[in-house]
């Protein structure tokens, strides 16, 4: 796998530069030498963050770490992202066929079983734009909501970003 690591407010040392190749090194069993892995490293506030990003074969693999020190950041990220390839063993062994991912053998008796619905919920969406459902959503005090938009009657989502900031959902029926 092809590792590319850049640094956002933070000077990238030659030293954490090597820390980042070496812990994801270890996700290099997993991939073919041609996938691409992105590290953004960043600071914001007394936050050390790494956000790494493996796109291959349509999929997105992604995790994001923040603590106060980078080194745990790393580690942490690290296993998050390896955890979600165990889980998702089986949906993505259809990748190994088309030959980018490989899984050498792994320990599987701490994996938990598949995610399930365990709750079933119906409301009324009712025709507003972003503001409003943003207005709700902070009166609600959730951190998404769902709304048909008063000008496309589409179903959107808006949800609330770490950095404080909105996201819109919109569909793209193409």
């Amino acid at each position: 796998m092809r590792l590319t690591v850049v640094g956002k407010n933070i000077m990238l040392t030659d030293a954490l530069k090597d820390i980042v190749e070496k812990k994801l090194g270890k996700l290099d069993r997993y991939f073919d030498p041609q996938v691409e892995v992105n590290a953004t490293l960043s600071v914001q506030k007394n936050r050390q963050i790494i956000e790494v990003t493996i796109p291959f074969n349509g999929m997105i693999l992604r995790g994001e770490e923040a603590t106060e020190d980078m080194y745990s950041s790393i580690d942490s990220v690290v296993d998050k992202i390896e955890k979600q390839i165990i889980k998702h063993k089986t949906k993505l062994e259809r990748k190994i066929h088309e030959g980018t991912l490989r899984f050498p053998e792994v320990e599987e008796d701490n994996i938990d079983e598949e995610p399930k619905i365990v709750k079933n919920k119906k409301f009324y969406v009712k025709p507003m734009d972003a503001q409003e459902a943003i207005l709700q959503m902070e009166l609600l005090g959730h951190n998404f909501f769902v709304f048909r938009d008063a000008e496309t009657n589409d179903v959107n989502v808006i949800y609330k970003r770490k950095d404080g900031n909105y996201g819109l959902i919109e569909p793209d029926f193409q």
